[in-house]
């Protein structure tokens, strides 16, 4: 089973000042419409050659829409670059703007 956080959770862990890497793997035209505060834009297409942008010392929460393509990039972390440090947000910005902060637009 791959690690999941819900928004909630993430919420949770950024009011209490934890050091979380944000990654959003949606497309550029989606980060420039909405994101959540703090997250840095690596399109899952272009993963594979800015891994190294990923900090392995402190916990990734990946993001997308609906938390399928930031699924498909934690498999892909995880299988090909043995990286242990990943969350997947579960139901992805979406839920986020649902159900934590109302400002971030909705699509």
């Amino acid at each position: 089973m791959l690690p999941e956080l819900t928004p909630e959770e993430l919420s949770e862990r950024l009011a209490n000042g934890e050091d979380l890497q944000l990654i959003d793997v949606r497309q550029p035209e989606e980060y420039a419409y909405c994101r959540i505060e703090g997250s840095h834009l690596i399109p899952l297409g272009e993963l594979p050659r800015r891994v190294e942008e990923l900090d392995e010392t402190r916990p990734i929460v990946l993001i997308c829409h609906h938390g399928v393509r930031s699924m498909q990039a934690l498999g892909y972390l995880q299988h090909r670059h043995d990286m242990t440090n990943l969350l997947n947000l579960r139901g992805g910005i979406h839920a986020w703007s649902l159900r934590i902060d109302p400002t971030v637009a909705v699509y």
